[in-house]
């Protein structure tokens, strides 16, 4: 009750500066964060260690930037910005490390009114070469860690790039040559480009016509069946996620928010340091992810909040058990993926008091939020039947094997029944809430919109993604579209087969999916196993788990077994290439099971099989 009451208080101190945000206001991101050095200027805003040889940020010293640091060393990028012809409307990408001087990057951009191009510093090659090109920007500022990849991707370009290198003061070894860059005035070195440049506020006039409506970030969705769009990301929106993260975070300036998640990314780019912004409070910050000193991180930061996504949870849950797992501040954790089957072990393990989960996405217009840390499910809409009239959430009847949604006579869609797995769309409206900024592609915006849904001329943004709401109004995420297949006759969601199958002992992660057979309808359901170090498959034991626990359609026909998974950078695993092998033993080199011809059990998959498979003569 008193978490209860504590909420509502924040959210009515929030309530003036909510409603007075909207797409046409001239408040920025820039502004807020001139407001914070004025009232927190000697408040730590991030704290920064390099791990040391152990991998543990404990054994490196602290790098600590106050919220005054923040702001003046922003301004001088924002001075050389603005010598360098930056000006509102004007794109320039970013493609750097987790590091400090990646949050001043942007920060200086956003004071010039200029939109940040957040690139996944992962990428290589031809998907590196495609976020650049269509960031739409005519500068980089590249991290010295990064710049061998970008100069090889700018070389495939026919773009006149200029490229600002920045070097990475926590780097051991030197950084990187240039030599050979791929444009006519060379690579340019940032830190002399910054040293003449002021750390005052740049006039306000420099944003006289930047509104809130206005991108503030291009970030990239996450790229897990091809390749990324840039999605946009208005201040409007930032302001948004930042206050609504903090309120249910219920953080303080006193608080501690670890980030492990990259920058580039929705989640810890915009969500943790929208928060941190949003209340005055502290971003402890981690290079990359790691599993192994995640909690040791938390006690040498004094880490309070930290955010998930994906598998991040079981990451960490299969760390082998120490004495101080629950030795630590964190009160509230909070992100999406944290499946039912881990839940309450990984709550009680460490000892977490509150863990919020939500469903949501860059570029989408509608959120659910659990609050109340019930396992399995992403929230409900508040209310019930009258709260629901001012939702914009609705689920619809969705064709599994069509892959469009279902409609009446009249043309129009067909509300979910309680239990009923269908489409998440949210209603496109011109305001605050419901609004959708879409893509820098203008086809890839329209392609995610739904016209005439339930009344001629409405229009919804398809999010994709198949969830259920039971009848006590609690939604849950189902699987996502074109992922969830049909088998039997029935439709097979791979997140809840995976769940099943991640619960066998030995197994530390499942990756379903569905593949073709020539023979048969549908798609036959296939998982990709990671086992424990150490373990073998027991395709007899295991054969038994699953007839015990899932019925005979929804049992995977194919077993590979796999040495790592193939996951994206923000622990989402990705399914294409799996689903393009297949189980064709021509050109997989990992053993692989099929389901017997009883249903009973799992044998080895031979060249002879597979032909017999492929041309009927073998039942599945």
């Amino acid at each position: 009750m008193a978490g209860r009451i504590d909420f509502a208080r924040r959210a009515l101190m929030l309530l003036p500066q909510a409603r007075r945000l909207r797409p046409e206001c001239s408040d920025t991101v820039a502004d807020l964060i001139e407001a914070r050095a004025l009232e927190h200027g000697d408040r730590p805003y991030v704290k920064f260690r390099e791990a040391g040889i152990s991998g543990h940020a404990s054994d490196a010293p602290m790098q600590v930037l106050t919220y005054a640091q923040l702001n003046a060393r922003a301004n001088r990028v924002a001075g050389w910005a603005l010598r360098n012809g930056i000006r509102p409307r004007r794109v320039v990408s970013l493609v750097m490390e987790n590091r400090p001087e990646f949050l001043i990057a942007w920060a200086g951009i956003a004071k010039t009114g200029a939109t940040t191009a957040l690139i996944n510093h992962n990428l290589t090659g031809k998907a590196l070469a495609h976020a650049l090109s269509t960031a739409g920007a005519e500068t980089v500022i590249v991290g010295d860690e990064c710049l061998q990849n970008v100069s090889e991707a700018v070389r495939a370009l026919d773009l006149p790039l200029r490229i600002w290198r920045q070097a990475d003061p926590y780097a051991a070894a030197a950084p990187p040559s240039a030599e050979g860059a791929p444009t006519a005035d060379g690579v340019l070195d940032l830190d002399e480009g910054l040293e003449d440049c002021s750390e005052e506020n740049p006039h306000p006039s420099v944003r006289d016509e930047v509104r809130a409506g206005d991108d503030l970030f291009y970030i990239y969705t996450s790229g897990t069946t091809g390749l990324p769009n840039a999605a946009r990301f208005s201040h409007l929106r930032f302001f948004g996620v930042g206050m609504l993260c903090g309120l249910l975070l219920r953080m303080d300036p006193g608080h501690v928010h670890y980030c492990a998640l990259p920058l580039y990314h929705s989640a810890g780019g915009t969500m943790q340091v929208g928060a941190v912004l949003a209340t005055g409070a502290t971003l402890a910050l981690r290079r990359k992810f790691s599993a192994s000193a995640f909690w040791d991180d938390c006690r040498a930061f004094d880490a309070t909040h930290f955010q998930y996504i994906g598998e991040f949870c079981r990451y960490l849950l299969n760390q082998p058990p120490r004495a101080d797992d629950r030795d630590h501040k964190v009160t509230f954790a909070i992100g999406n993926g944290l499946r039912t089957d881990i839940w309450k072990s990984f709550r009680d393990r460490f000892g977490l008091e509150n863990i919020i989960e939500f469903y949501g996405a860059t570029e989408s217009n509608t959120f659910f939020v659990n609050t109340d840390g019930r396992p399995g499910v992403v929230g409900r809409i508040p209310g019930g039947r009258l709260g629901k009239r001012f939702s914009n959430s609705r689920l619809i009847r969705f064709d599994i094997e069509r892959e469009e949604p279902l409609r009446d006579e009249q043309g129009f869609c067909i509300e979910c029944d309680p239990d009923e797995p269908g489409e998440l769309i949210g209603r496109i409206t011109d305001g605050t809430f419901g609004r959708y900024e879409g893509y820098t592609s203008a086809e890839a915006s329209e392609k995610k919109i739904m016209r005439n849904v339930f009344e001629k001329g409405d229009a919804w943004f398809k999010t994709g993604d198949l969830l259920r709401v039971d009848p006590e109004g609690w939604y849950s995420f189902f699987d996502r579209i074109g992922d969830t297949f049909r088998w039997k006759g029935e439709n097979i969601s791979t997140q809840e087969v995976a769940e099943h199958l991640s619960s066998f002992p030995g197994i530390e992660q499942a990756n379903v999916y569905g593949v073709r057979v020539e023979a048969a309808d549908g798609r036959a359901g296939m998982a990709a196993l990671v086992l424990d170090p150490g373990v073998s498959f027991d395709a007899t034991a295991f054969g038994r788990y699953v007839s015990d626990r899932m019925p005979a359609y929804a049992a995977p026909v194919f077993i590979r077994v796999i040495a790592k998974p193939d996951m994206t950078s923000t622990f989402k695993l990705r399914k294409v290439g799996l689903q393009r092998e297949g189980f064709d033993l021509r050109i997989v080199s990992d053993p692989i099971w099929v389901r017997d011809e009883d249903g009973d059990g799992y044998v080895p998959l031979t060249r002879s099989s597979q032909k017999a498979i492929e041309n009927g003569s073998r039942r599945l």
